[in-house]
């Protein structure tokens, strides 16, 4: 459901006298910004941009789309590595204008519109000492991460993000507005939550808030290159352990002026912990003291901070404007061959900014029914990610290579699965696989709300026959 044929002027001044938004075409001003999103590897050119204003807005758009048999994307944050919120020569929905947030302190919920970021989300429920599970820095946008699973710094104490949903609003692709919740479409409910957006374009989501905040204890750890395995060993032993209310990330990179350390460890391969503690600083202090106390780090940054802070200390790292190819896996557990695979691949790391790094599961992930959602990977440990990021196009090839190598070399090690939200853009094969046993159940799924596969330019689900 494509069209490559420039479409008519009078039929885009139609359609753009009937949205509240821009309507941007290729030559219009604010049209280059329009395209360009987090991983500048993605370069695509729609024929029609739509920056809508609201559902009405969205709706139009929807049936623009459907009657022109255009390829239709659908842009929140922009922030998917796989770059799905763009395609060539059709339209492309743009939600980020709609970017409210609305908290009711007395039900602790919040009402999120679709182009929301974390950052949008954190700064309005912080006001409250409230919040619910986001990603792993502020630019992420609320509707892929939570349409797709949400990994999250809270969802061993919280859930992932899409566990906190109370109700959804979603545009279906016959241009109408329905409501989806464990009362209403309760099906459909399910499979939004985890189906990656293949199921119509959400306008807003009602989440449940939690008491947190302002101030929680960041934790912040370095180890250097001969510590590694030994450290990663005790991270595997630690988080098993853990109370729910500790969230711990691990990552190696390479060490930088950007994270304050002295020149001769520069270009040095590192280990770092990023974690918090859903409660109490002092008791935080306490739950993480075995892994503060293993080992000799280099650093222990280690002290309270706003969580608003908190959140948006990784987005330097996983700024705009770099290249990125990610392959991602699913494990249960650090095994030697693990690490010693990992050790192998890490000694050069290709660019300053290229990372792997590892989200810890568990907790209230698991603690929940294990079919409540499409997401089906609750009894996984980790998921563990290579991705590269650089800036000079001539090295795509360099940088692709070293993260499929390292991928395909750990694969003895990965159980079954892989996130969705961390698949690259030529990895549609690996769609079964992100569903497991669920995958035909989302199959009827879409053949009931889209049987045309208009929403296809996701991590694409088809219609059952």
């Amino acid at each position: 459901m494509s069209t490559t044929q420039p479409l008519e002027e009078t039929t885009i001044q139609t359609f753009s006298d009937q949205i509240h938004g821009e309507v941007l075409q290729p030559d219009d001003e604010g049209y280059d910004e329009a395209r360009t999103i987090w991983n500048a590897m993605i370069d695509k050119e729609p024929a029609v941009i739509a920056r809508c204003t609201g559902t009405a807005d969205v709706m139009t758009a929807v049936d623009f789309a459907r009657d022109l048999s255009l390829r239709l994307a659908v842009k929140g944050g922009g922030h998917n590595v796989a770059g799905t919120a763009l395609c060539d020569d059709g339209l492309v929905i743009d939600l980020s204008p709609m970017d409210s947030v609305r908290v009711d302190p007395d039900t602790q919920t919040a009402r999120v519109q679709a182009g929301a970021t974390i950052g949008d989300l954190d700064h309005e429920t912080q006001a409250f000492g409230l919040v619910t599970t986001g990603g792993i820095m502020s630019e992420t946008g609320i509707a892929g991460l939570t349409l797709g699973g949400g990994l999250g710094y809270l969802a061993r104490e919280y859930g992932l993000a899409h566990d906190n949903l109370r109700s959804i609003d979603v545009v279906t692709a016959d241009g109408e507005l329905v409501t989806a919740s464990a009362e209403e479409n309760p099906e459909l409910f399910w499979g939004l939550r985890g189906g990656a957006g293949n199921f119509g374009v959400v306008t807003s989501f009602e989440f449940e808030l939690h008491e947190l905040g302002p101030e929680i204890l960041n934790v912040r750890l370095m180890y250097p290159p001969d510590q590694i395995p030994d450290t990663l060993r005790f991270y595997d032993e630690f988080m098993r352990e853990a109370p729910n209310e500790v969230g711990c990330y691990a990552a190696i990179l390479e060490g930088s002026p950007e994270y304050g350390l002295p020149e001769e460890l520069h270009g040095v391969t590192l280990l770092a912990f990023r974690g918090l503690y859903a409660g109490d600083v002092s008791e935080g202090k306490e739950a993480f003291r075995p892994l503060r106390e293993f080992g000799d780090p280099i650093t222990d940054m280690t002290q309270p901070i706003p969580y608003t802070d908190y959140q948006q200390q990784a987005d330097d790292l996983y700024c705009a404007g770099h290249r990125n190819y990610w392959k991602s896996n699913f494990y249960d557990g650090i095994s030697d061959g693990f690490i010693d695979t990992l050790m192998e691949y890490t000694e050069s790391i290709p660019s300053p900014y290229s990372t792997v790094f590892f989200e810890w599961m568990g907790g209230e992930i698991a603690e929940r029914a294990e079919d409540a959602t499409a997401f089906p990977h609750r009894d996984k440990s980790f998921a563990f990610t290579v991705a590269p990021k650089w800036t000079d196009p001539e090295r795509d090839d360099e940088h692709i290579r070293w993260a499929r190598e390292f991928h395909q070399s750990l694969e003895p090690y990965a159980a079954d699965g892989v996130y969705v939200n961390y698949l690259s853009g030529d990895e549609s094969e690996r769609v079964p696989e992100a569903y497991g046993e669920r995958y035909e159940r989302l199959h009827a799924l879409k053949r009931e709300w889209d049987p045309d596969n208009l929403f296809q330019t996701n991590q694409n689900i088809k219609p059952a026959d």
